[in-house]
């Protein structure tokens, strides 16, 4: 039977490290403390955290459209939530210590799985180079995301055929915030949504712009010498095909009847039929537009978000920790948040903060509904293997233990084509 590849020191030495947990009263909830400051989270507080950790985001319900409703639905304490679980006590002397580390095994097993999923990759480094060393790095993640409504107003105009107009004789206009939209209201946190709706009493009848209220315009073609507003009528044109004799003259000396213009020798215009005039299309003919006020109505997710991670696992870019599954150590939603507090760790205290400074900027056209403020812990495991004097390492990142490789991986065929290939669909 093999032996751990990590050092069973290293794991006396992480056992010491637990830290115990106290029951801070905040709204009524019990809130664990996060872990010491100054220390780095093991992989055995990572997996006893897992077994008991069931983050359930507390619902709150859509505001009304008042403009003071929002801070009337959501005041100023927060509401949290946490891993649940009746944990007392010491971590040591309940977590389940049966699987805590890693072995070759399942190391080379996921390393091979990865490698079989990518093109022209061999698995022969996978299965065959010593594993020099497997540290841990985990990374802590900080997301602040911001639910808000914008509302904005756009005027659309059509053409008015007659018939009744819903105007300010039927009753005042409403201003855009004044529009009940409950009935439209998005699941909170949804990353956009837009609806559109009318401003009742908003519709008014204007001359069209396009035709000055005529219903058209004098033809460009036939009329272009005439004066403003004056126009003539039948102009005709020389026919193009038989040049205004009416027949087609052929080499033989023979003329056959130009069908062109049935042997007149004059077309009438093209572009308005010799009317002299041109119906307004933008108004259909009827000199007037019908124009009403629209709401335009987006709900949207702004996102500020934040990692800190060790050296070890600074090559890895960013969005990777935020893909991967963590545990989450707070979840807190309120109408503004502010920063998370734990008790024992003075560094989770200053990570939520600099999430929190990072605040997206909110348009003054539109208001915050509602704030989310998250802090997990990611576990990272960086893995070194090697061959002769050759290395290259890979990551295991979150409870998934997704591999995270990076283009250095030494048993490749492709020589840089696989991009190309998935590009082409080949």
């Amino acid at each position: 039977m093999e032996a751990p590849l990590l050092s069973s020191e290293k794991s006396d030495k992480g056992s010491e490290r637990w830290s115990t947990y106290e029951h801070v009263g905040r709204a009524g909830l019990a809130i664990p403390t996060a872990f010491t400051a100054g220390t780095e989270v093991s992989v055995d507080e990572i997996r006893y955290a897992a077994a008991f950790s069931d983050p359930y985001p507390i619902s709150l319900h859509a505001p009304l459209v008042g403009s003071s409703e929002s801070q009337d639905l959501y005041p100023n304490a927060q509401v949290t939530g946490y891993p649940q679980g009746g944990y007392h006590g010491h971590l040591g002397k309940t977590a389940d210590m049966g699987r805590q580390l890693l072995d070759e095994v399942e190391i080379r097993e996921l390393l091979i799985d990865h490698v079989g999923h990518r093109c022209c990759w061999g698995s022969r480094p996978a299965r065959t180079w010593n594993i020099h060393a497997v540290e841990d790095c985990n990374v802590y993640t900080g997301t602040l995301e911001t639910f808000i409504e914008e509302r904005e107003t756009i005027t659309e105009k059509e053409p008015y055929l007659g018939g009744n107009i819903d105007g300010k004789n039927e009753g005042p206009e409403l201003g855009i915030w004044e529009l009940d939209l409950r009935s439209e209201f998005p699941v909170l946190f949804i990353p956009h949504k837009e609806s559109r709706t009318k401003i009742p009493h908003s519709e008014v009848i204007e001359k069209c712009s396009g035709c000055v209220g005529r219903g058209n315009f004098v033809c460009p073609t036939c009329n272009k010498d005439q004066e403003p507003g004056s126009y003539k009528e039948n102009q005709m044109f020389p026919c193009p095909a038989c040049h205004g004799r009416g027949l087609i003259a052929h080499r033989d000396g023979s003329d056959t009847i130009c069908l062109k213009c049935n042997s007149k020798g004059m077309i009438p215009c093209a572009t308005c039929g010799s009317r002299g005039l041109i119906k307004c299309e933008t108004c259909q003919g009827g000199g007037s537009l019908l124009t009403r006020q629209v709401a335009v109505i987006r709900w949207k997710t702004l996102s500020a978000r934040k990692v800190s991670a060790t050296s070890g696992a600074a090559s890895v870019p960013d969005d990777v920790f935020h893909r991967a599954k963590g545990v989450q150590l707070c979840n807190n939603q309120a109408y503004q948040c502010t920063p998370a507090f734990f008790a024992d760790s003075y560094f989770l205290n200053q990570f939520s903060s600099e999430v929190i400074a990072e605040r997206a900027p909110v348009l003054p056209t539109a208001r915050v509904i509602c704030e989310r403020h998250t802090i997990s812990v990611v576990p990272v495991t960086r893995v070194t293997m090697t061959h002769r004097n050759r290395s290259f390492s890979f990551y295991l990142i979150g409870t998934g233990r997704e591999v995270y490789l990076k283009e250095s991986y030494p048993s490749r065929f492709c020589w840089g084509l696989c991009p190309c290939l998935e590009w082409l669909k080949l």
